[in-house]
């Protein structure tokens, strides 16, 4: 799978674009979210998310959809997902 190769800190947007397939509809999902400018920059949410791995930022998703603390979920890396402990 593409999106193995982007699982560290740093790695948002190529994450996301090997995930959508390309780079251009993954950076307006960006913008969508407000985690990008309309410049291409990454915001102060983009620049906090960039920051995280995978992981961490599954865990987070998770954690707002559920109001559960991110340490209450097991992270899958093969399919970008959690679930809880």
């Amino acid at each position: 799978m593409a999106t193995q190769r982007f699982m560290g800190k740093g790695q948002l947007v190529d994450r996301l674009m090997a995930q959508v397939g390309s780079r251009s509809l993954a950076m307006g999902i960006l913008k969508k979210r407000g985690d990008m400018t309309d410049s291409g920059e990454l915001t102060a949410k983009g620049r906090k998310r960039n920051n995280m791995t995978a992981e961490e930022r599954a865990k987070d998703r998770a954690s707002k959809a559920s109001g559960k603390p991110d340490s209450s979920f097991i992270y899958n890396p093969r399919t970008n997902t959690t679930r809880l402990k």
